[in-house]
């Protein structure tokens, strides 16, 4: 009979505990208590082998755009749709492909192109807008990736499929699988931290703690959030007439009693419960000091721009990406709200664009500036993108798009990928995949091949098979590497 992961583990301690209780002259009592010590396990530690092979980067930073970024207005040269506006898409453009239940009662698809101007940047000639003028910059650092494509066409079952590879919830996100992977490479601050903006507007699609979760993995690798109001996290702060020493003590006498639940019960989450206590004690002096802006330069918030002294920016979490960077955060990710333009995009996409643009091209250029570009992976991108024909009524100054999967631009910087290349390539409707298609298993096998780690070999045995971020599924896509 199949056993779970966690009865193998409770077998397991509870087989030491018996050694131990056994052995002679006490010897095992020390040695249990090595293994109990929250001291000795301040730093997570990685699988045995890993990293598989040298990596390229020690470090990602994730800028997720939330709600799916147009890749028509941003980064798609389309110049035949000018003659095609407010004609019907063709059938043989579409091939039947489904549509949302926001278009389908349409009774007509017309075509609309951008309203905005886009050139070619750099020595690159990589195809940018004018409403990403800070991001055309640093486009000889980008690897833009054209013909990413998704199964998903709503969009929590396509966040969730980004986030932890499968469209159904409960799996590990990739932040989690890395650091259970991968470990952490300080003691101070959790591997894997989460930062998110709402937007000016304020508004978009509602994101879920399990999009950082831990899924069946052990709960310590699950994504630490960061608030923007109060305490940067939940009860980091000492509660009145409560010292820092009162704190020490309070914290031994808890995690003994939790040492000697775990001798009797097995169970590995009460280890997870004692490294995170003894974790969440560190961080009331690691977090202060990462979150206190005040010895930044001028020339820092001239990057970043004015934002960047706001709490809760898309500006602010950069800085603070850069920040968790240097101090050895594995995962860093950032979630930015309110890209999902069905209506009012010659509005509403601008404001996202200034929101974001400066300080996204900011840490790049920071991040080469420090010497830590190299050895940062930086991802930037949404979770599907938007449709050549307009959803709702085709107006002079107004109109809108529907979720596309079958084809958007991602763009990756750093370490392992190639900067300055374009790479894909999608039809004239900027509607399907011509050449080089990157499905969204293809990226996240990318992402870890460049962090040192075989997709194929980073499993989790669970519910009696063996799961994986990228399932049974995913290519490495070499051809961006470097």
């Amino acid at each position: 009979m199949e056993i779970s992961t966690l009865e193998r583990e409770v077998w397991k301690n509870r087989t030491r505990r018996y050694f131990f209780r056994r052995a002679a002259m006490g010897l095992g009592i020390p040695a249990l208590a090595s293994l109990l010590n929250p001291k000795a396990q301040a730093r997570q530690a990685g699988l045995p082998g890993l990293p598989h092979f040298a990596p390229k980067a020690k470090r990602a930073i994730y800028l997720f755009q939330s709600g799916g970024p147009s890749q028509i207005e941003l980064f798609e040269h389309k110049p035949a749709l000018k003659k095609y506006e407010g004609v019907e898409l063709p059938e043989s453009v579409r091939m039947g492909q489904r549509l949302t239940g926001m278009s389908a009662t349409q009774s007509s698809l017309p075509i609309v192109p951008s309203r905005f101007p886009i050139s070619q940047r750099g020595a690159s000639g990589a195809w940018v807008s004018d409403l990403l003028p800070y991001t055309a910059k640093v486009a000889d650092e980008l690897c833009f990736i054209k013909s990413v494509y998704t199964e998903a066409i709503n969009h929590d079952p396509a966040v969730t499929f980004f986030q932890t590879g499968s469209q159904i919830a409960g799996r590990p996100s990739i932040g989690a699988w890395l650091a259970y992977g991968l470990g952490a490479d300080t003691e101070d601050l959790p591997a894997f931290v989460v930062m998110i903006s709402p937007g000016q507007g304020g508004g978009g699609q509602p994101l879920y703690d399990r999009l950082w979760g831990s899924g069946f993995l052990p709960t310590k690798y699950q994504g630490v959030k960061f608030r923007s109001v109060g305490d940067p996290v939940l009860y980091l702060s000492n509660p009145d007439g409560f010292t820092g020493e009162d704190r020490r003590v309070y914290l031994d006498a808890l995690a003994e009693l939790n040492q000697r639940r775990l001798a009797e019960v097995g169970d590995p989450e009460i280890a997870t419960r004692i490294a995170q206590y003894e974790m969440a004690f560190r961080m009331q002096t690691s977090v202060p000091e990462l979150t206190d802006l005040s010895k930044e330069p001028p020339s820092t918030f001239e990057l970043y721009g004015p934002d960047a002294r706001k709490p809760g920016t898309f500006a602010a979490n950069c800085l603070l990406a850069r920040r968790l960077a240097e101090r050895g955060v594995r995962f860093i990710q950032l979630f930015d709200r309110d890209w999902d333009h069905h209506g009012n995009l010659p509005q509403g996409l601008p404001k996202k664009c200034r929101d974001t643009d400066r300080a996204a091209a900011a840490l790049i250029t920071d991040l080469k500036q420090r010497g830590m570009l190299e050895e940062t992976l930086v991802i930037w991108g949404g979770e599907f993108g938007r449709t050549v024909y307009c959803q709702g009524r085709l107006t002079k100054d107004d109109y809108g798009r529907d979720h596309h999967p079958r084809c958007f631009t991602m763009w990756m910087a750093g370490g392992g990928v190639k900067p300055g290349l374009s790479y894909g390539e999608t039809d004239d409707y900027s509607y399907n995949i011509v050449s080089n298609p990157v499905h969204v298993h293809d990226l996240q096998a990318t992402i870890l091949h460049c962090l040192g780690i075989d997709h194929t070999r980073l499993t989790y045995r669970y519910m009696g098979r063996y799961f994986r971020l990228t399932d049974v599924h995913g290519q490495v896509v070499k051809d961006i590497l470097t």
